[in-house]
């Protein structure tokens, strides 16, 4: 039984037989289709003529004597109307009727399609175990090799989703413990020693926290300098100014960015506030010491005015790209 072949051969030549019967079925409704939408491009016109023609002739037969313009518009609307239920009724069972068509057709090919079926089912069985017999007899198994990992090559360079994970989380602790520790510092207290500068010095002392700005610097100095300067009554942070090592200092940084940086001035470090005479040792004028100028606090007009004469000839603007590499505490032009 293994080796008969009729019934099957039958089988799938009757598959092949449906198959060739489907693809003429719809090479002919393709072509149909194409006629159709050639016939409606083409008497498209003559329709419409036809509807036209039919509205105006009933509307002739229904009306006797003489009416008016208006009665003769509502007539006139109304058989239009009337011809255009019609033609849509008439479009719509045209479409049943296709539809019902359709699914005559629809339901012809399934019952075939599951004659086949029942008919190729029956010869199953005795196929698969001739199949069966065919392959124990020509199936080889074959040895599987495994592929493993040699020890000895650096894989370092490979991508390790594991490894690059732990060092994302690394990188991000480290960040927080930075965050952490600087804020910390931005909160420690500082001396600051100035000096107000109205052509003679005036020395005071102002404690703050490193985070603090020089503006917030400035509010504080208001604070203590207006008990004894009348002309400060009435002045704000805005039009003061604070000159540190001979660079006027903007008022948006803060003192912790000078200390992390370790930024100089023309004649000291600008990272130092407290005061003392001079940068220099007295017998070594080579030999740089980390001592720093009180700084000065002024009013932006005294600026203005007394620009040209030492000791205000000597300030300029800080310029955080700028680097002094000496310090000087004499005016160039002497």
């Amino acid at each position: 039984m293994a080796h008969y072949k009729g019934a099957a051969s039958e089988a799938g030549r009757a598959m092949q037989l449906l198959k060739k019967r489907e693809q003429a079925q719809m090479e002919i409704e393709f072509r149909k289709k194409k006629i159709e939408e050639d016939l409606k491009i083409s008497n498209i016109e003559n329709k419409f003529a036809a509807h036209y023609d039919a509205v105006e002739q009933q509307l002739k037969t229904s009306t006797i004597g003489l009416v008016t313009l208006d009665e003769m518009k509502a007539k006139q609307e109304n058989i239009v109307k009337e011809r255009e239920r019609k033609l849509a009724q008439k479009q719509a069972e045209r479409e049943r009727e296709q539809q019902r068509q359709l699914e005559a057709k629809q339901a012809e090919k399934n019952r075939q399609i599951q004659q086949i079926q029942s008919l190729s089912f029956s010869l199953n069985g005795d196929i698969e175990e001739e199949e069966e017999e065919d392959d124990e007899e020509t199936e080889i198994v074959l040895p599987r090799k495994r592929i493993r990992k040699n020890p000895d090559v650096d894989t370092s360079f490979l991508p390790d989703r594991e490894r690059e994970e732990q060092e994302t989380r690394l990188r991000e602790e480290l960040r927080q413990e930075w965050a952490a520790k600087q804020s910390s510092l931005k909160e420690e207290d500082i001396d600051i020693t100035f000096s107000y500068w109205d052509g003679s010095g005036h020395r005071k002392t102002v404690r703050m926290k490193k985070g603090n700005s020089i503006y917030q610097f400035l509010q504080r100095c208001l604070e203590v300098l207006r008990r004894e300067f009348s002309e400060l009554k009435t002045v704000t942070a805005d039009q003061l100014m604070y000159v540190k090592e001979d660079l006027i200092l903007p008022h948006h940084y803060t003192f912790y960015d000078f200390i992390v940086t370790k930024a100089r001035g023309k004649s000291g470090p600008l990272f130092m506030f407290d005061a003392h005479d001079d940068v220099r040792m007295v017998n070594d004028a080579t030999v740089e010491k980390e001592d720093s100028h009180a700084g000065k606090v002024l009013l932006r007009s005294w600026y203005e005015r007394n620009k040209h004469i030492f000791p205000a000839s000597r300030w300029e603007p800080f310029d955080p790209t700028k680097s002094y590499d000496k310090y000087t505490i004499k005016d160039k032009k002497k």
